[in-house]
This record gives structure tokens, sequence and C-alpha cells, in this order.
């Protein structure tokens, strides 16, 4: 199996923190296997709940990573869990400031140095009123061409139903069953080289979440929508 990356204090503060609240569902891990036992990987998830992120950690811990989170910068400031969060390694995300460079610097710097970057590029738990991804940010797929290292599509679903952000709905009982899919890493041979333009960034960004969208119609059991959701705009079911 290897030997466990080591993490220092504040990551064994986050798994103390963060392992309990798993406890609230019941967990099934597939794929796991396939994230790299050693050096980069960006890992690329949806996001429905304010649970992502613990479940999500423990995941990539109980395979013997530390995961750096890409997480909105206004998280660094809640006391004790924002401090958590910046001593284990989390990178802030700044938007609509000067600011908002450095969030992807950081994350190329984690990426050169061997880390498992975890990026939810909605940027936001999904508006889609039934959970499906929404149209994503295009900083993943930056990261995905300027670093070659694997990168992973995942899904999780059950997050949502113990605690749904939008409705303040929090359902610990009874138990529900979180799940959580690992892909393959994506094929992205056919980008490396090209200039990365607004219209390649869009493709590759689209890509990626599109194989995330299939996992998470693999976890569902449910055909997904033919489009990325738009808050603001009506969606074309027939649209591919």
């Amino acid at each position: 199996m290897g030997k466990r990356e080591k993490g220092g204090f504040w990551v064994g503060a986050a798994a103390a923190a963060f392992y309990p609240m798993t406890w609230l569902g019941k967990r099934t891990y597939v794929g796991g296997e396939k994230l790299p036992r050693t050096g980069a990987a960006l890992l690329v998830m949806n996001h429905v709940s304010h649970l992502d992120p613990p479940n999500d950690a423990v995941f990539v811990h109980r395979n013997k990573r530390v995961p750096r989170f890409m997480a909105k910068d206004s998280l660094f400031k809640v006391p004790i869990f924002g401090r958590i969060l910046k001593g284990s390694g989390g990178i802030p995300v700044y938007r609509g400031s000067s600011e908002a460079k450095d969030s992807l610097r950081a994350a190329h710097d984690a990426l050169k140095e061997g880390k498992v970057v975890v990026i939810y590029p909605e940027g936001t738990i999904s508006k889609d009123p039934t959970g499906w991804p929404m149209r994503a940010r295009t900083g993943v797929a930056r990261l995905a061409l300027e670093n070659d290292v694997p990168v992973l599509p995942a899904a999780r679903w059950g997050t949502n139903d113990i605690w749904d952000g939008y409705t303040k709905k929090f359902r610990p009982l009874p138990r529900k069953h979180v799940r959580t899919v690992v892909g393959d890493p994506v094929d992205l041979s056919a980008y490396r080289g090209k200039p990365i333009t607004n219209q390649v960034l869009r493709e590759v960004t689209d890509l990626l979440m599109t194989q995330v969208r299939d996992l998470l119609a693999e976890i569902r059991e449910e055909q997904p929508p033919a489009e990325f959701f738009r808050p603001g705009a009506k969606r074309d079911e027939t649209a591919s």
C-alpha cells in the first residue's frame, strides 16, 4: 500500500475534525486506488453540499495522501476551521480582486511540489435544482494543461441528503449513503502543446466536467442532462 504522505500538526487536526463528520453517512468509495500514491495529481469533483470538503478530505487521506483544497477565501476567515484549512495547505480562491491570479499560482506551485490538489470547478455548490453539475469555470483547464500530472475526475453523491446548503436542511437520521467514485485519468494529449486560448480552456473544462457528470450519473443510476446548468439560462434538454 505504501507509506502515508506526511502532513504535520494541522493535517492531523483536520483529520481529527473531519473523520467524525463522515460518520454521519454510510460511505462507499470506488476507485481510490487510481489516486497516485506519490507525486502530483489534480482531483476534479462536483460540489453539492457543505459536507463535501470533509468527506473528500477523508477519502484522499484514507488513500494515504494529503489533499490541498482550493476553497473560497472567506472560508479561511472562519474561526478554527479557517486555521485548520490554512495550516493543512488549503489554497484560498480570490475572485473579483487583484489577488485572483494568486489562487491559480498557489495551485500550480502545489502541483509542481508533487501535491494532490482538489478542485470544485463550479466554484460553489451546484444551483441546479436536481443537483447535476453547473457550467464550470475554466481555471481547472489551465491547471490541467500547464501541469503534466494525472487529472482524475471524481463524483460524490449523498452529502446533500444530509446537509442541503440551499434549503439549510440538516437530516443526519436515518443515516444516508454517501458514494464517491474516481474515474480514470483524462487523456489530454490532443490539447497539450497547443496555444492555450479561451476556446481550448472551455473545451477542456467541459471535457473534464463531462467525465465528472458521467460518474455522477453512474452513482445516481440516472440519465444526466445533455448540457450543464447555467443559472438564469433556460436549459435545452436536446442540446448535446
